[in-house]
């Protein structure tokens, strides 16, 4: 379980195919740059097929969601704690996070949907 799990997060991170580890998600691996939210429709080297039916990302909204409930909780903790912001600077900087990450999360969250219903492949991957 715990390989498994690791394998989902060097998906997520390297912008690579849950199936293979070889092809891309996103056709670029910088989200800041144009076109870096693009998914590919296959992956370049195994050809499997990321958005499966219509709709298959809506519950990749659940993931993004999460990812962005963890952040909020971590940086109200950490000012709960140690850095006793006042409420509205908080609230500005927690907000800026929000929207600066949101390309990165959106692309976590799609990778992460993928991985979560698709296994490694050693057929599909260059390492055979």
């Amino acid at each position: 379980m715990a390989a498994r799990i690791f394998e989902i997060f060097q998906d997520t991170f390297a912008n690579r195919c849950p199936r293979c580890h070889e092809g891309q998600v996103f056709e670029k691996n910088n989200p800041y740059t144009s076109h870096g939210l693009k998914m590919n429709k296959i992956c370049p080297h195994c050809n499997l097929r990321f958005e499966r039916e219509v709709g298959y990302f809506y519950g990749a909204m659940y993931v993004s969601y999460g990812l962005q409930t963890a952040l909020i909780t971590l940086f109200y903790t950490l000012n709960l704690f140690w850095w006793n912001m006042p409420p509205l600077w908080l609230v500005f900087i927690i907000m800026s996070l929000v929207i600066g990450l949101f390309p990165v999360t959106f692309r976590w969250s799609r990778i992460i949907w993928i991985s979560s219903f698709t296994r490694y492949d050693k057929e599909y991957s260059g390492n055979k």
